[in-house]
């Protein structure tokens, strides 16, 4: 009988064991506001006038996921991504519209700093979106080093206004200066490194490439695991290729910029084959938010409706793929409901990392999903929210919608009555199901149940409001 039980419980925790033991390398590539349908594996590519073959193949040597799903912004996004919690949790719900102290409080637990204590060498070569004070930079929240931009993308057009050069030059404001780009090594004060402008713009998803390939190439030669975070600046308005491959697609900017997506990760991915670590390296592309919605940058969402920004699809779902050879089968495709906080505890679980238990995390541990030993995700459903306000929820292939946007830009609509969506049948969101057909609304009772539960967790442990400084200690 004990050996019985002995051989039981090694065989429920070899997977575990054997992950702890490998501590695979990850690699995760965060483009900004790239659109579901603009690969090709995801019906664009070609049909956008840039062809994405290395990605495309990449989706054949793994799986790629069309559930997978993301907050409606980017902050909120990169809030639950680092920290396994709904961002509103962190108090982190919206992009910021002030300039003073926002981002993640010290107290926060980030996948960085997860899987620093892990024994990964840690680096981040891109945009951060959360934080830019003394304190709340990435290489003062467990990356070893990070070179790239604090904030968002469209400061990069505010160098060159008229008006904005004379207020700086003024002094009227400490926060009348353009952004820069900056480097910054662990714990340390990063530093400023050129003034990021139009130019700095088109240019700086080629410099993350070329970091992110040394990093690459000094961690295997010290034999160091790595978690190497990629968020790029690519596609986020303004939509802008480098002047390499301006021109390059001869159909435009959205091809130009796909052509030089496709061909920096390819770059990234020989890196991995000639050092000889292809087999030893979770390897995941995907973005951090749906299509843009500005005229005249406005990307694509496929076959859903909306743009972030919305609780519809188009801004909730975007493109991922992982490979992992020999773990994550090849060529599968499932619409499984995952979201993408689910990493945060999916990494900790391969790589023998702990989850904090002194807080709620929202973050579900997908590794049985994503190796193939489930054909079923641990998650079926989850909150819908825009800035503080929940808009719904999805559970399966059905939403329950309290409130709408159309587009980023557009009013707040609320309903009289909760609106139900059965995505199968209505993938646009245009029709919702009869109020006056009582038959439809059984799916009420389990989204119900993960509204009540999900608003109970927040009467448990109150969120930490927006702006709260450091140090921070819940009560």
């Amino acid at each position: 009988m004990f050996r019985l039980l002995t051989l039981t419980l090694v065989g429920l925790l070899l997977p575990t064991l054997i992950f702890a033991q490998d501590r695979p390398n990850i690699v995760l590539i965060l483009m900004d506001n790239l659109g579901f349908g603009e690969l090709g594996s995801y019906g664009g590519g070609e049909l956008r006038g840039g062809a994405t073959e290395r990605l495309d193949a990449l989706a054949e040597e793994g799986m790629r996921l069309l559930n997978l799903n993301v907050e409606a912004q980017c902050t909120p996004s990169r809030a639950a991504l680092m920290t396994g919690r709904y961002a509103i949790r962190s108090g982190n719900a919206s992009v910021p519209v002030t300039t003073g102290n926002y981002g993640l409080t010290q107290w926060e637990y980030t996948m960085a700093e997860m899987l620093s204590d892990a024994g990964y060498a840690t680096g981040m070569f891109g945009k951060w979106h959360l934080g830019h004070t003394e304190g709340r930079f990435p290489n003062q929240q467990g990356f070893d080093e990070w070179f790239g931009i604090p904030n968002s993308t469209d400061e990069s057009l505010w160098p060159g206004q008229p008006q904005f050069d004379a207020v700086a030059e003024e002094g009227v404001s400490p926060y009348s200066v353009p952004e820069y780009i900056m480097e910054g090594f662990r714990d340390e004060d990063p530093s400023n490194v050129r003034v990021y402008d139009e130019e700095q713009r088109r240019s700086i998803d080629g410099e993350l490439t070329e970091r992110s390939i040394d990093f690459m190439r000094r961690q295997v030669e010290a034999d160091n695991p790595f978690f190497l975070f990629i968020p790029y600046t690519l596609p986020h308005y303004p939509v802008l290729p480098s002047r390499e491959f301006e021109g390059a697609s001869g159909k435009g900017t959205w091809g130009d910029v796909l052509l030089q997506t496709d061909a920096y990760v390819g770059d990234l991915l020989d890196t991995v084959d000639e050092l000889g670590i292809r087999d030893d390296t979770i390897f995941i592309f995907t973005s951090d938010n749906g299509s843009e919605f500005l005229p005249g940058h406005q990307g694509w969402s496929g076959p859903w409706r909306g743009s972030y920004f919305t609780g519809l699809e188009g801004s909730l779902r975007v493109p991922f793929i992982i490979r992992w050879p020999g773990k994550v089968p090849a060529g599968q495709t499932s619409n499984e409901i995952v979201h993408m906080m689910d990493l945060y505890a999916t990494f900790a679980e391969i790589a023998g990392a702990e989850v904090p238990t002194d807080r709620v995390i929202d973050s579900i541990d997908q590794t049985a999903f994503l190796t193939g030993q489930s054909e079923k995700s641990a998650r079926d459903g989850l909150m819908v929210y825009v800035g503080k306000r929940i808009f719904g929820v999805k559970w399966r292939n059905w939403k329950m919608m309290f409130n709408e946007v159309e587009l980023g830009s557009d009013p707040l609509v609320t309903f009289d009555f909760p609106r139900f969506y059965n995505l199968y049948d209505d993938p646009k969101e245009m029709y919702p199901l009869n109020p006056s057909t009582p038959g439809n609304f059984w799916v009420r009772w389990p989204m119900g149940e993960i509204i009540a539960e999900h608003t109970a967790s927040l009467k448990a442990e109150p969120p930490i409001p927006e702006g709260t400084p450091d140090p921070y200690v819940p009560e």
